[in-house]
């Protein structure tokens, strides 16, 4: 065996040790799979074997089911099998898994995982299905069942030996919403039976089996109950009630997985175990073959993985190591990257106008540190290194020496173009210079620079410590040198990257204003705020379209969109939109969430609620009132995500985004755009290019040209050309 290993010792006990070589975890895989079956109808028929252990010899157990290949099976790629054959085998292969697991928990002799390290997914319901279950004292270790989160659902019985171990009221948000926890939680809700020093764990999960360890499962003695009630006992019956609602209220029935895993746990409940375990499966089956599973797995794991480990970078270019890292601007955008910086070992210059704001910024870190610490994620130690490595100043000169440069300051073309100059007066020729804008194109500020093979956009989402994605711009004199250095940042920062060329807006600033902006023209038509917000929320989007409006802030947009009618003259499309916008802020003085007053109110100590004037204002601006036509949800729902993927594929087709994996996950880390689809060129895949694109053309003769296809949807629309066939990633060059 190349994956695992088994040993059987004098005293009858069989340790399975988990240890697949190449990689840094272990996974169920095909291969490995194939090798535990082998170990554990050894160990059980083997009469001188008294008990089973299972553990690893990677700092962690099972990281869970190979995603790639589960990815395979929901018959992405060159599958030549038809449905039914996929179908029977999907559900085969799972049902033998889940036998399996149900021999080791019936063979008659005790299992014991002795739980070395993070136990996910398949690995967590190997733990599952061991008779006792004891784990390292160590508060990184995380154990549960987060299928969930990739649109996938258990399928080795973790929705049955769950709930039967703790009830289906504690184990329903583990399986609905991925939740992990902590050894000591884990042992405080029943889930893992003892929690040790790690140097001590082989030896107590032996003595375990030693001391005679029952080998029978709670489910499988006479007169078990399950804790908390059935879906039909006074007890159960809310829980499962209750559960479907919350559901429903969270998910909008977007996301097929939650709903089966609901249903497996109500189903299986009623049901001997091995019944429940076929139902489990057959579930399991059919959200695995969703085209929403599909593309989940592929932007959500596979895509951010691959990007993670540096499948943009340009691979001539030897690898760079930013060591001292200056930041201009101490504002929030600012301090944010000195804090993720610092947190990673880089030594960090914040400099600004006054000491004072430099100060100020620095003190963030500390303030964000102190949360960590409240949590029990750092320690005083790890802040006292933090702060050491973060320079507030106002001296240019303090810049000297850095290996990468990150301006942070005003959107405002000539303040930033101040700023570069004075900084690269103190950078040596081998600095790279970053730009964090979000709408201003690099080759613009770029020639500000003296450098501008050296220049570079790096553009940040708000807030820094918790937004993953980092959009980084190539301009046109933008070298490969410099984006590998961007590149080679932000993976030692621990960041997304996607990489895009330059353009007004870059990727995600342009798209995500098709959002916000279609959610405006909604309300120029008349239409009641309450239906455009509530149907933006069903479409799976982080906040409502004029929400989002109000946090984005209006004043901004509005400066922004009186730029851009500056720059484009009079090829700007003026719309009615304009006018709501520029009377709420010119006027009204209603910026939104900053000021406490935009389309929505924020009154002291209540809850936000739309702005009641707001429907007046409309139709005096525009002479609309509420229409009577157009209010249909799923129209209205349409519009909203068909816009905002064909402004995606307009950029593919003008090679502002040149990968497909840049464009779905830069969606959907950069403005959430509804993950349940796997990103805009994955829903256009998932409808059928011809179909989106007859969709877009009605709706473009009945709302407006801005949902006329381009060329390119025209052209694979004709062909049947999809986007990850087409440009797959992964295709030979």
């Amino acid at each position: 065996m190349t994956n695992l290993e088994y040993q059987s010792d004098a005293d009858g006990v069989a340790t399975i040790t988990w240890d697949m070589p190449g990689r840094s975890m272990n996974v169920l895989d095909r291969g490995s799979m194939t090798e535990f079956a082998e170990c554990v109808h050894k160990a059980l028929a083997d009469a001188a074997v008294k008990g089973i252990v299972i553990t690893s010899a990677k700092p962690a157990f099972i990281a869970g089911a190979d995603l790639g290949m589960l990815g395979g099976a929901s018959g992405d790629g060159a599958d030549t099998r038809t449905r039914e054959q996929r179908v029977r085998d999907l559900y085969e292969a799972n049902l033998r898994f889940n036998e399996l697991l149900r021999k080791l928990e019936t063979g008659g002799k005790p299992v014991v995982a002795a739980i070395n390290g993070t136990a996910l997914g398949g690995g967590f319901e190997i733990c599952l299905a061991s008779h006792h279950r004891v784990v390292a004292d160590d508060d990184r270790i995380q154990l549960g069942l987060p299928e969930a989160k990739v649109g996938v659902m258990p399928g080795g019985g973790g929705t049955q030996r769950l709930p039967r171990l703790i009830g289906a009221m504690a184990a329903l948000p583990m399986l609905l919403q991925g939740q992990t926890v902590s050894p000591k939680a884990a042992k405080a809700q029943g889930i893992v039976d003892q929690v040790v020093p790690a140097a001590e764990l082989l030896a107590t999960a032996r003595q375990i089996i030693l001391d005679g360890g029952k080998a029978v499962q709670p489910w499988d003695e006479s007169g078990f109950k399950i804790r908390g009630g059935g879906p039909y006992s006074p007890q159960g019956t809310p829980v499962f009630m209750m559960g479907a609602a919350m559901l429903r209220r969270e998910s909008y029935g977007n996301y097929p997985a939650q709903k089966a895993i609901l249903q497996a746990v109500y189903e299986g409940l009623q049901l001997p175990i091995e019944a429940a375990l076929r139902v489990e499966s057959r579930w399991f089956t059919s959200v695995l073959l969703d085209p929403t599973s599909r593309n989940m797995i592929r932007s959500l794991f596979l895509s951010i993985q691959e990007l993670d480990k540096g499948a943009r970078r340009p691979k001539d270019v030897p690898a760079t190591a930013c060591q001292k890292l200056g930041v201009l601007g101490a504002g929030m955008m600012g301090a944010g990257i000195a804090y993720v910086s610092a947190s990673v070992g880089i030594d960090v210059v914040l400099l600004d106008t006054t000491l004072e704001n430099a100060e100020r910024g620095k003190r963030l870190s500390g303030d964000l540190i102190d949360q960590r610490i409240l949590k029990g994620r750092s320690t005083t130690a790890e802040r006292t290194q933090v702060l050491e490595r973060i320079r507030p100043t106002v001296d240019y000169a303090d810049l000297a020496g850095c290996d990468l440069v990150i301006e942070a300051v005003f959107e405002d073309r000539q303040i930033k173009a101040e700023v570069t100059k004075q900084a690269e007066a103190h950078l040596a020729e081998t600095a790279t210079f970053g730009s964090n804008t979000s709408t201003l194109p690099i080759s613009g500020l770029a020639k500000a620079s003296v450098r501008p093979q050296s220049f570079i956009g790096i553009h940040f989402f708000s807030p820094v410590e918790r937004m993953k994605l980092v959009e980084v711009i190539v301009g046109k004199q933008t070298s490969e040198r410099a984006l590998a250095a961007a590149l080679d940042y932000t993976k030692k920062i621990k960041k997304t990257p996607i990489v895009v060329n330059d353009s007004r807006g870059f990727y995600t600033s342009r798209c995500f204003a098709t959002y916000v902006q279609e959610g405006l023209e909604m309300l120029a038509e008349g239409l009641p705020p309450a239906l455009i917000e509530n149907v933006g929320r069903a479409t799976g989007m982080p906040r409502a379209p004029l929400e989002m409006n109000d946090d984005v802030a209006l004043d901004l947009g509005y400066k922004v969109r009186q730029q851009t009618k500056k720059d484009l003259g009079d090829a700007y499309l003026e719309s009615a939109a304009d006018g709501i916008v520029e009377k709420m802020v010119v006027e009204l003085k209603r910026y939104g969430r900053k000021n406490k007053k935009g389309f929505y109110d924020y009154p002291e100590g209540g809850k936000k609620h739309l702005w009641p004037c707001l429907p007046a204002l409309v139709q005096e601006v525009t002479g609309r009132s509420a229409p009577a036509q157009g209010r249909d949800p799923e129209e209205l729902r349409k519009r909203l995500l068909y816009r905002q993927a064909l402004e995606a594929a307009r950029c593919f087709e003008e090679k502002v985004v040149t990968d497909v994996r840049d464009a779905d996950v830069g969606a959907i880390l950069g403005w959430g755009f509804a993950p349940y689809t796997g990103g805009p060129l994955s829903l256009i895949d998932t409808i059928g290019a011809a179909q989106f694109v007859a969709e877009c053309d009605r709706l473009a003769a009945k709302y407006g040209t801005r949902f006329t296809p381009n060329d390119l949807l025209r052209e694979m629309a004709a062909a049947g050309d999809t986007f990850y066939g087409r440009f797959n990633p992964h295709a030979p060059a």
